[in-house]
C-alpha cells in the first residue's frame, strides 16, 4: 500500500462507515459489526504508520489548495500518529462497551449514536494527522458539530442545556482559532505546523505576541478544560457513560491538550515561549486548574460529575508538561495522553456499568458494590491508583517524567503542585474504594456483574494501564515517540 495514502484513509474508513451504519438501523447486530469493522480498519492502518513514525519520519498528503499558501494537507509525523494510536486504539473497547451500554440502559436512537461516533473518530483522527492550521481548523469543528448529538442524545432538558452550553463554548473557542490563523499567516507567511514554531528569526512586539497567544489560548484551551472556560464539560456528563468516555479519554478534550502541544511546540516554539514569557502564563494557569479542579472534585456525590473534574485537573498535567519547556516535562506531558485516556476510559466504563447493572449514580449508593461487582471495582481501583501516581500503574511514570522535567528546569513549585494533586486524587478517589469493598451491601441481593460487553473492555483497559506502567514502549513503541517528539521541539 503507499504509505502516503493512508493518513487519509485513516481519516476516510469511520467516515465510510456511516452511510451502512445508517442503512441497517432496522438491524442492530449488522449496524455494530460496521462500526466494530471500521474501527478495527481504522487502527489498523494507524499501525502502519508507527514504524516510520519511531524514526522520527513523516508521511504526508496534499490534498487541494483552498487559496495560494493554504492547503488542505495531511502529515502523520511523530505527535499525530502518538496521538492517533491511543484514539483508534480505544475506539474499538469504546465500541464493544457501547454496544452493551445502549442495549443495557435501552437506548433510544441508538444508529444516531453509531453514526456520530463514527464522524467524531474520523475528525480526531483528520486532528491528528493536520499538516497546517486550516486543515486543524476544518477537522477541529467536524469534531464539535458531530459531538453534539451525543451530548444531547437523552434529549432531556439537563442534556439539552448541556447540549448548547457545548456548542457556546467550543464554537466561540473555534472563532478565536480562525482568528489566532489568520493572524500567524499575517506575521509569519506560513500555517504550517513546523517543529520549533514558525516564529524562529520573527521579532514581535511583546504586548502582539501575547495578545496572539492568549486567543490560541483561549481557542485550545477549551477543549483542553483549562480554568476558567471549563465549565461545559462537567455539564456535558448529561450524555450516556460511551460518551463521556468519548469525551473524556479519546476524542474530544484529547484533541484540545493536543492542540495545546501543537500551538506551543509548532507554531509559537519553545524558544519563542521562553523569550516572552509565555511559559509563565501556562504554568500558573496549568497548575491553578489541578489543584483547584481536584479540590472541586471532593464535593461531587455523583460518580460521573467526580469523574469530570479529575479530568478537568488531569488535563492540565499535559499542559504543564509542555509549559515547563524541558524535554522530560514534553515527555511527561505527551506520555500523559496515553495514561490518562487508559485510566479515564476505565474509570467511565465502570461508572455506566454500574448505571446499567444497578441504576446508581452517586457514590453515596455504592456500599458495598465490590460483592456484586468484583470485576468492575478492581478495575476501577486500577484506575484511581494510576491517576493518583501509585506505582507500577502508568500515571506514575507519566508523573514521574514531569517531575523530572520540573526539575531539570530548576523548578520546585511544580514538583509541589505534582505532589499535593497526587494526594488530592487519594482524597477523592479511595473514599469510593472504601465504600465498595468495606461498608455493608445496600439493596444488592441478586445483582452481579454488567454484560461481558462491558466488563471485558474494563479489564482490558486496565490490564493495559498496568502493563504501560511496566512497558511504556509496549507494542506502539509510546515512549520513544514522545522521546522522538521532544527532541524535535528542542
Amino acid at each position: 500500500m503507499d504509505l502516503s495514502l493512508v493518513p487519509l484513509l485513516a481519516v476516510l474508513v469511520s467516515l465510510i462507515a456511516v452511510v451502512p451504519i445508517l442503512l441497517s438501523s432496522d438491524k442492530p447486530n449488522l449496524r455494530e459489526t460496521w462500526t466494530i469493522l471500521a474501527a478495527f480498519i481504522k487502527f489498523g492502518l494507524v499501525l502502519l504508520l508507527v514504524p516510520g513514525a519511531i524514526e522520527g519520519k513523516s508521511v504526508e498528503l496534499h490534498l487541494v489548495d483552498l487559496a495560494p499558501g493554504m492547503p488542505l494537507a495531511l502529515n502523520a509525523d511523530p505527535l499525530g500518529v502518538f496521538f492517533a494510536v491511543i484514539a483508534s486504539g480505544l475506539w474499538i473497547f469504546t465500541s464493544f462497551y457501547s454496544i452493551g451500554y445502549v442495549r443495557g440502559a435501552g437506548e433510544h436512537k441508538q444508529t444516531r449514536y453509531f453514526a456520530s461516533f463514527a464522524v467524531c473518530l474520523s475528525a480526531t483522527i483528520g486532528i491528528a494527522f493536520s499538516a497546517n492550521l486550516l486543515t486543524f481548523v476544518l477537522f477541529y469543528e467536524i469534531l464539535t458539530v458531530a459531538t453534539y448529538p451525543l451530548v444531547i442524545h437523552n434529549e432531556g432538558k439537563e442534556a439539552i442545556n448541556a447540549g448548547r452550553k457545548y456548542l457556546a463554548f467550543t464554537l466561540t473557542a473555534g472563532l478565536l482559532l480562525v482568528a489566532g490563523s489568520a493572524m500567524v499567516y499575517i506575521y509569519t507567511g506560513s500555517i504550517d505546523f513546523t517543529p520549533g514554531g514558525l516564529f524562529s528569526g520573527i521579532e514581535l512586539p511583546h504586548t502582539a505576541m501575547l495578545v496572539l497567544f492568549i486567543i490560541f489560548l483561549g481557542a485550545v484551551g477549551v477543549k483542553a478544560g483549562i480554568m476558567p472556560i471549563h465549565s461545559w464539560l462537567p455539564a456535558a456528563m448529561a450524555a450516556p457513560t460511551p460518551v463521556s468516555a468519548l469525551l473524556h479519554a479519546v476524542a474530544v478534550v484529547k484533541s484540545g491538550v493536543f492542540a495545546v502541544i501543537r500551538v506551543a511546540g509548532y507554531v509559537f516554539g519553545t524558544e519563542t515561549m521562553g523569550n516572552y514569557g509565555l511559559d509563565d502564563i501556562l504554568i500558573v494557569i496549568a497548575g491553578a486548574t489541578i489543584i483547584l479542579a481536584s479540590l472541586i472534585a471532593f464535593a461531587q456525590d455523583n460518580l460521573k460529575q467526580r469523574l469530570a473534574y479529575s479530568t478537568v485537573g488531569h488535563l492540565s498535567y499535559i499542559v504543564l508538561g509542555v509549559a515547563l519547556l524541558t524535554p522530560f516535562g514534553m515527555q511527561g506531558g505527551i506520555m500523559h495522553i496515553a495514561a490518562h485516556a487508559t485510566l479515564k476510559i476505565t474509570l467511565f466504563f465502570c461508572a455506566g456499568a454500574i448505571y446499567v447493572n444497578l441504576k446508581r449514580k452517586n457514590i453515596s449508593q455504592l456500599n458495598g458494590i465490590a460483592k456484586s461487582m468484583p470485576w468492575t471495582m478492581a478495575a476501577f481501583t486500577i484506575g484511581s491508583m494510576g491517576l493518583a501516581g501509585i506505582p507500577p500503574i502508568n500515571g506514575f511514570f507519566s508523573k514521574w517524567t514531569l517531575a523530572l522535567g520540573s526539575l531539570d528546569g530548576d523548578m520546585v513549585i511544580p514538583v509541589i503542585v505534582l505532589v499535593v494533586s497526587g494526594l488530592l486524587n487519594v482524597g477523592y478517589f479511595f473514599p469510593i474504594i472504601y465504600r465498595a469493598y468495606f461498608k455493608p451491601p445496600e439493596g444488592l441481593e441478586g445483582y452481579g456483574e454488567a454484560s461481558p460487553l462491558m466488563v471485558v473492555p474494563i479489564m482490558v483497559t486496565a490490564i493495559l494501564s498496568v502493563l504501560f506502567g511496566f512497558f511504556p514502549n509496549l507494542f506502539f513503541g509510546l515512549y520513544d515517540l514522545a522521546v522522538n517528539i521532544s527532541l524535535s521541539l528542542f
